[in-house]
């Protein structure tokens, strides 16, 4: 995972499910900040905030220190404004209840296990923001949703969420052992295959991992492999459950490429039984070379890092050579409560933190990219070397594409389909027999609905 600049967040990134290790349990923030607001910081709503607002907030490998940052900013600018923090690693499921009972907090960040836009949509939990959105501007006047590197998700033409942290998948390997064991990085489906066969040959390791217990695969696999088959539209018709788009020709030749790694011995063996930690950990110590996943690998697992690792980031290498590699970006947006207490104070969050300064603030302070574009980062010291990289390789847009999806998949459709795929990269079942059965998933879900 690797490469950033002055335009990425020109294209300020990378979701997603986001994921990974924690640390903070839940937390009441009541006092005050003491220090001086820097210059730049967005402008307070011009009516002041009173009451409390309550904000829940999955911490996992980006960890906690933008959120501290945001929330302490934003307190300073409402003192009269009392605000409660439900943070944690399982935050989403200590908050279940209350969302069942009708009593949610105000403000969402909708990321991490137990979480899932797309069913809380369904259920009718989430503020309608599509009118609302179109207000909001950035520090020079200018519209957000227009810098907005990737859209709010709509569901029937509304959409109730704004995409905060911009996640996207590919596949991450280590500059400096590939360089030093004369490897080349992959470009394609056909130098990846070539490169991982050659490093299973003379480093005899499975060169390819992955969370096992999670639908990481999907994510970092599948679908970059399928916006290059059939881009935007496709992956489209693939998170719909569009019938036969699962067992269309495309989703056939994503699938078979995926078989033919596993029938050559590339992927690990045991993938099924790790967790994405477990995965990261057995990739860092060179257990294998490359893993498909977000943005936050290199900032949760720093404290595991070897020395001399130079982090290396691609696109998933799944396109037939001579076709750009492809993004799927997988935005973890943050939303307002239908049912919230303090709505006017949770809009107003929302406005605040939605500025290019805290765009650069998330780069700095947990390495991940906010959606919002025209941030330059070139000068920032403080700024990881390969987010600045990253941002190299995805603004050539001969080199790379992006397919948004309209919306994440839902998690009723994901899980099958996620098990499907794992039971294909394990040899259990054929490619064929993969798409029949992720087919037959996407028409059971639609049944459902």
């Amino acid at each position: 995972m690797n490469k950033l600049g002055q335009g990425m967040v020109a294209a300020a990134m990378v979701v997603t499910m986001l994921t990974g290790c924690g640390s903070t349990g839940n937390q009441t923030t009541n006092k005050a900040v003491d220090s001086t607001p820097s210059s730049g910081t967005a402008a307070p709503a011009k009516a002041k905030l009173s009451g409390k607002l309550e904000i829940q907030y999955f911490v996992g490998g980006y960890g906690d220190k933008w959120w501290k940052k945001a929330i302490s900013d934003f307190k300073e600018a409402n003192p009269g404004l009392e605000i409660v923090e439900q943070a944690g690693p399982s935050v989403n499921t200590e908050m279940k209840t209350r969302w069942i009972s009708n009593n949610p907090p105000d403000l969402v960040y909708i990321a991490g296990a137990g979480s899932s836009e797309a069913q809380m949509v369904a259920d009718g939990q989430l503020m309608d923001l599509t009118e609302w959105s179109k207000t909001l501007k950035l520090e020079d006047g200018s519209p957000l949703l227009s810098n907005l590197f990737v859209q709010p998700s709509v569901y029937e033409g509304k959409n109730y969420s704004l995409p905060l942290v911009f996640d996207a998948w590919g596949t991450w390997y280590d500059r400096k052992w590939l360089k030093d064991n004369n490897y080349k990085v992959p470009t394609d489906f056909t130098s990846w295959m070539d490169n991982m066969k050659e490093i299973k040959a003379k480093s005899g390791i499975a060169p390819l991992v992955t969370d096992g217990m999670h639908p990481y695969p999907l994510r970092g696999l599948f679908m970059p492999g399928a916006a290059s088959e059939g881009g935007a539209a496709f992956i489209a018709d693939l998170v719909d459950a569009k019938p036969g788009a699962w067992q269309s020709e495309a989703a056939l030749k994503v699938a078979k490429k995926i078989e033919q790694m596993q029938k050559a011995g590339l992927i690990d063996p045991g993938f099924a039984a790790l967790n994405h930690t477990q995965s990261q950990m057995n990739f860092l110590l060179h257990k294998n070379a490359f893993i498909p996943v977000g943005f936050w690998l290199p900032f949760e697992m720093q404290k595991d890092v070897p020395q001399g690792f130079d982090f290396g980031f691609s696109p998933t290498p799944l396109q037939d050579a001579g076709k750009p590699l492809s993004i799927v970006p997988q935005p973890a947006p943050v939303a307002i409560a239908k049912q919230a207490k303090n709505p006017e104070a949770a809009k107003s969050f929302l406005d605040f933190v939605f500025k290019r300064k805290y765009a650069e603030l998330s780069l700095e302070l947990q390495g991940a990219m906010m959606s919002v574009k025209g941030v330059d980062v070139s000068k920032n010291e403080k700024i990881p070397g390969y987010l600045k990289e990253v941002n190299v390789l995805v603004n050539d847009k001969s080199k790379v594409t992006f397919s948004t999806l309209p919306h994440p998949m839902h998690a009723d459709l994901e899980k099958p389909i996620f098990n499907e795929l794992v039971s294909l990269m394990v040899g259990k079942i054929s490619a064929e027999e993969f798409v029949k059965r992720a087919d037959k998933a996407a028409a059971d879900f639609k049944k459902n609905q």
